[in-house]
């Protein structure tokens, strides 16, 4: 008996060193990050709200069928042999005048708007997990370029700080190459106990407008959650970005499931030149907080998009479905309703408000 009992004692206390002085679990807000979160009219008794009811709660015998499968594993849930992302040519990139976006994979867009540089959730690490030896792998065996290659970045911006858009390694290695950080509420915490500079980090509630070097942001409602550790869900905000420069209107949907949200964001800003919609890591058992793929182009065609890039696929499995069905049903669904979209490889440039755009079916 004393034997267990120092046993469970010595591996509570693991557990509380961990989530204490662990720095991939993120940071805890500050009193005044508190003040200003709990003025926000999205949060409620310390937690962020949906604009609608949003259940994330499976039942017994659901939650158990889904970590049978898990277990068992998908054989087409990863493609057969590593995937090949296309080199990044850096400078033209760079000197070209024209506004673009090159997909790195899952939700990681790196864009040229106005001549500056944007990077949207950078996720560059080879592992969605705080703890990289659990965890799928990556699906490419290298990124379109490495971090310590990139350029100067501009502004990198966030949509929530779940572990497949907000890495701890990518942001440390990309940290001295960063100008500023934009933010939902809450989330610089994490940033701040990284070690980045609290000055050039700016939090959002939804609706707030953001003037950065000429171009024009604005956080967005999504229908998703946060969190990083035990207890922390909802406790930092989540959303979409529209981002405006000179000539070209592009949405970022973040994670979301499918919701009246798409159709006022459409009526306030629409339409958009392009849109980079979350089409990936879904179920039926929670389509509320993440759609299937043919919500994912009914939400493009709400906010008005003119052409379409799936996003939120390509790079891990985080879902039971197999890896090349996000895009094959977008594609679909695409084609059926008439509406324009892109399937860049990862790596791959598009130019926006180009009258052509990859729709290569590069994945079979």
């Amino acid at each position: 008996m004393l034997i267990a009992i120092i046993i469970l004692a010595a591996i509570l206390l693991t557990g509380y060193l961990v989530l204490k002085y662990y720095p991939a679990l993120g940071g805890r807000q500050s009193e005044a990050s508190v003040r200003r979160m709990e003025a926000s009219p999205n949060r409620s008794q310390g937690k962020f709200l949906n604009q609608i009811p949003t259940s994330m709660n499976m039942g017994v015998s659901q939650t158990v069928n889904v970590l049978i499968e898990m277990i068992k594993g998908n054989p087409k849930g990863k493609p057969s042999s590593p995937l090949q992302a296309v080199p990044l040519e850096l400078d033209s990139l760079l000197s070209a005048d024209i506004d673009s976006v090159t997909w790195f994979g899952h939700s990681a867009i790196l864009m040229r708007l106005d001549g500056k540089t944007l990077f949207i959730d950078p996720m560059l690490g080879r592992t969605p997990s705080p703890f990289p030896i659990f965890g799928g792998r990556r699906y490419s065996d290298r990124l379109p370029d490495e971090i310590n290659e990139l350029p100067s970045i501009d502004a990198v911006i966030l949509s929530h700080d779940h572990y497949d858009h907000l890495d701890y390694g990518s942001i440390k290695a990309l940290m001295p190459k960063v100008k500023r950080f934009i933010v939902p509420l809450g989330v610089a915490a994490h940033l701040i106990r990284w070690g980045v500079n609290p000055g050039i980090i700016t939090e959002h509630d939804w609706w707030d407008d953001v003037e950065f070097e000429g171009i024009h942001l604005t956080s967005a409602p999504a229908r998703h959650f946060s969190g990083r550790s035990m207890g922390d869900r909802n406790s930092t905000l989540w959303c979409s970005w529209i981002i405006q420069g000179r000539k070209a209107k592009i949405f970022y949907s973040g994670d979301s499931g499918y919701g009246p949200h798409f159709k006022e964001i459409g009526h306030k800003y629409g339409p958009f030149d392009l849109t980079l919609m979350e089409c990936g890591q879904y179920d039926e058992r929670w389509q509320a907080i993440h759609m299937l793929p043919e919500e994912t182009v009914q939400a493009n065609q709400d906010v008005g998009g003119r052409v379409m890039i799936p996003v939120h696929w390509g790079a891990f499995t985080l879902a039971m479905h197999d890896w090349t069905d996000p895009v094959e049903r977008a594609t679909k669904a695409a084609k059926d309703r008439n509406a324009a979209i892109a399937t860049p490889r990862i790596g791959e440039t598009v130019v926006i408000g180009a009258t052509s755009f990859p729709t290569l079916s590069w994945w079979k």
